[in-house]
């Protein structure tokens, strides 16, 4: 299985440690190199390739059963290519379970909601490259923040099916909760993240 733009030594160890055969593929070597580092440590068995998640030509045609591709792809201005090259390391009848932001996330100042306040101020589809001002996103780059992109949800599931993908099931998560208080928050609002399960037929 392929563990898409997945790497942080999380997803990927306790996949292998489920029994997956599991390649973890990641832009950041220090982030693959925590999943080498947990994969050492546990005595697991998992594979490390780096590369961008809309190109996944390191790998074969029909090379995988599953991939599993976390809440990541704000880190990508472009995400129809992630979906058609999914399909393409695929073997038909293989799963892909995608994680995603919901685009209303982008909406609000989370400048503002650290004291409860849910202020609209950004325009969908909303980058910190092409909305922050220019001395805010130096500074988010210099404390190596990576950059995010919101897209839209025809983006997200037109795209899936686009790309030759069968949507078998779709999910909501609220997110951030503090065990107290419940969901804390935008996610006291509305849902932040999705997923969905697709199938290549």
């Amino acid at each position: 299985m392929l563990c898409l733009a997945s790497g942080g030594g999380q997803q990927g160890p306790v996949l292998a440690a489920a029994g997956a055969r599991v390649v973890v593929f990641d832009a950041s070597s220090s982030q693959l190199s925590r999943d080498d580092v947990v994969a050492q440590r546990e005595g697991l068995s998992l594979t490390t390739v780096q590369g961008f998640m809309h190109d996944l030509s390191a790998f074969t045609e029909a090379q995988f059963d599953l991939i599993f591709h976390p809440v990541s792809n704000l880190f990508s201005p472009d995400i129809l290519s992630v979906w058609t090259e999914c399909h393409l390391v695929l073997r038909p009848g293989g799963i892909l379970l995608a994680g995603f932001m919901n685009p209303m996330v982008y909406v609000f100042d989370t400048q503002a909601e650290p004291g409860d306040h849910m202020v609209v101020k950004f325009a969908l589809p909303y980058s910190d490259v092409a909305d922050r001002p220019p001395e805010m996103l130096l500074e988010m780059i210099e404390r190596d923040h990576t950059v995010e992109f919101s897209h839209t949800l025809e983006e997200q599931i037109g795209g899936q099916l686009a790309a030759g993908f069968v949507l078998t099931h779709m999910f909501e998560d609220r997110g951030l909760e503090d065990r107290e208080s419940g969901p804390t928050g935008r996610s006291r609002y509305f849902p932040t993240c999705m997923a969905t399960r697709a199938v290549k037929t």
